[in-house]
């Protein structure tokens, strides 16, 4: 059975990694890839999908980039493409999203969620439908403590930021039609660069910790910030990508959802030791109260600096953890297991060190 595949969020990092991945995984079984995108990304976009033809010697034509807005009915699309897709789709990969944990309200609520609830009605026209995959976020449980399953989602929780209620909300959209619609819902951690080359296009996530370390360097003491007792639950792209792709297809993830998750994770002042050890080769000492280190944060000209973001520190402080049983379950034979997070910091650092001075691998701090 051939497949043709529909992605939004390309040419962001986890879809146009995803298009590698599925390309790998799937390439003779491969129709066609739609590839969703705004009208502003269109040069970036041409220039990323001419990367990936290259390096994995597949034909252009098997691609089809399409300028469309998930914020609008019929996600922005003319009717005579909404046409051609109603009839060639099998798979759908909905991975667009404002991912900031600084977004406003308003940006987020309107793609995040009212996105969400476009693509998830144009679904319905698709007459070769077989699965739509939606990106999610383990930080759906917002300040939920204690245990966090799959199969759980309200639990009457309050959440840290607009990002995380957002996606909530969205996620509750997708799963009210998951009777209908046959759905896979992926709930990564936060993911980080590839395990084994350290490759990622934004420092945001655990980097925020790196951009911290460049900076303090100078400093004779490193401190850690806070008792740090909360579990980091840090991922590979690779990780999350391998997964999905096998989870997508195969029958056996039909109607779940799965917890992308390190299953041992370390906790936040463990993943800052060895960091600093990596990073500077020295272990941290003392300890700045982590309302210190909000308060220093919240000063524009420091977070600038600092290149981190005063929302990150809320990670800190939740201890939340992430049972991801059913995922491991079902991908038990696939050879796709989460790998160590200290196997993976030395490509890591490495890729940090090389590409650390790159402005375009730094999110907007404002």
């Amino acid at each position: 059975m051939n497949y043709s595949f529909f992605i939004t969020g390309f040419p962001g990092f986890l879809a146009s990694s995803l298009i590698k991945q599925m390309i790998c995984d799937y390439r003779e079984k491969i129709n066609h890839m739609y590839l969703l995108i705004l009208p502003s990304q269109k040069e970036l976009a041409e220039s990323t999908l001419n990367e990936i033809v290259n390096q994995a010697g597949i034909a252009t034509e098997l691609f089809t980039i399409m300028t469309g807005d998930i914020t609008k009915e019929d996600i922005g699309l003319d009717p005579k493409i909404l046409e051609e897709l109603s009839q060639q789709v099998t798979h759908v990969f909905h991975l667009a999203a404002i991912y900031d944990l600084a977004v406003p309200q308003e940006t987020a609520y309107q793609v995040n969620v009212n996105g969400t609830k476009n693509v998830n009605n144009w679904l319905s026209n698709l007459r070769k439908l077989q699965r739509y995959i939606y990106y999610s976020t383990a930080y759906v449980s917002g300040k939920r403590e204690g245990k966090i399953f799959e199969d759980e989602l309200k639990k009457g929780q309050e959440f840290r930021n607009h990002y995380e209620h957002t996606k909530y909300l969205a996620e509750i959209l997708v799963q009210d039609i998951m009777e209908k619609i046959p759905t896979t819902i992926i709930r990564p951690g936060v993911v980080k660069g590839h395990s084994k080359t350290g490759e990622t296009i934004k420092f945001d996530g655990l980097y925020f910790q790196l951009n911290v370390l460049d900076k303090l360097k100078f400093l004779p003491i490193i401190p850690y910030f806070g008792k740090g007792t909360a579990e980091g639950n840090f991922v590979p792209s690779d990780y999350v990508l391998e997964a999905t792709s096998y989870l997508a297809i195969h029958p056996i993830g039909e109607g779940k959802t799965y917890h992308l998750t390190d299953p041992k994770p370390y906790k936040m002042w463990e993943l800052q030791k060895m960091l600093t050890k990596e990073y500077l080769g020295r272990v941290p000492k003392g300890r700045i109260p982590l309302t210190a280190a909000k308060a220093s944060l919240r000063l524009k000209p420091i977070r600038k600096w600092l290149q981190a973001e005063v929302e990150a520190l809320d990670y800190f402080t939740i201890h939340s953890s992430y049972d991801c049983s059913q995922a491991t379950r079902d991908l038990e034979g696939s050879g796709i297991g989460c790998p160590d997070i200290k196997d993976t910091l030395e490509p890591m650092v490495s890729f940090y060190r090389k590409y650390k001075d790159d402005s375009s691998k730094h999110i907007k701090i404002t």
